[in-house]
């Protein structure tokens, strides 16, 4: 299975690809530029780093832009009691609030209501705008897992969600980017899930996806260029706390893993700021 990723080392952040028990340096800093180069094989000779001993960055730690989708899969709409959508619901993040698989999420000291979200987020790997389905489709670089965690008393503040999405460095998104053709093709039927403290609170499937991956690259690639790097959040499913009767948030001291099947897991620990 190819999964490549972006690993901390001595020397900054490197571009890898997994191989055994091995990540293999693919000869840029970074996925993103790593893709942004055409995505070539790793150098005979390349450094090799243990598996073990990683320490994950954001799978792409500075996208040029990152699109969230929400209402996107009809449980999570029912449970929120919004009509199910004709067109893709968005929002932006932007590059500070991403952190590796493996990070602490510091909990900002200005919420009480602090909440998960399970997703399948999209890599785009090559330039792309107004995408015909079938350039759309070949414009996948691969799959990874986002958690894009929530401060839904900012969020709701206003009819515009996007101050509850932003804050800083509360993003897990990783560990791996794995390409399509190891995971079903680029429109996936994945089992998503996240747990907190071994309580499962949302498991789904992404072939229930009101917009599929490919359509929501299509969609966005309308309105403006995607690149190489850019990351497509594609929505979360039932089981966020806010949703929940009564409500649960998280406190500090929770250790959060969302998951996608066939692409790996953000495991993280909710830390007091």
């Amino acid at each position: 299975m190819t999964k490549n990723a972006t690993i901390r080392t001595a020397e900054g952040t490197r571009s890898v690809q997994l191989r055994g028990d091995r990540h293999v340096d693919l000869g840029f800093a970074d996925l993103g530029a790593w893709l942004a180069a055409g995505a070539p094989a790793p150098a005979e000779d390349a450094t090799t780093y243990a598996v073990e001993a990683a320490d994950f960055a954001p799978v792409v730690p500075n996208p040029s832009k990152v699109i969230c989708v929400g209402h996107n899969y009809t449980n999570h709409i029912q449970e929120m009691g919004r009509p199910l959508p004709t067109h893709p619901t968005l929002f932006p993040k932007f590059g500070q609030t991403l952190i590796g698989a493996r990070d602490d999420i510091v909990k900002p000291d200005e919420t009480d209501a602090f909440d998960w979200e399970v997703e399948l987020a999209i890599v785009i790997g090559k330039p792309v705008r107004r995408a015909s389905e079938e350039e759309a489709a070949d414009a996948i670089a691969g799959f990874t897992v986002m958690n894009d965690i929530s401060v839904r008393d900012w969020q709701f503040r206003t009819i515009e969600w996007t101050q509850g999405k932003i804050w800083e460095a509360t993003t897990p998104v990783g560990p791996y980017l794995v390409t399509p053709e190891e995971i079903g093709g680029v429109r996936p039927a994945l089992r998503v899930q996240t747990t907190v403290d071994g309580q499962v609170m949302q498991s789904d499937d992404t072939g229930t996806l009101l917009f599929d991956p490919v359509f929501l690259v299509q969609y966005i690639s309308t309105m403006i260029t995607l690149n190489p790097g850019d990351i497509i959040a594609t929505g979360t499913p039932a089981g966020v706390g806010h949703a929940r009767d009564p409500q649960v948030y998280l406190v500090g001291g929770e250790q959060v893993v969302t998951s996608v099947e066939g692409i790996g897991e953000c495991i993280n620990t909710i830390v007091k700021a």
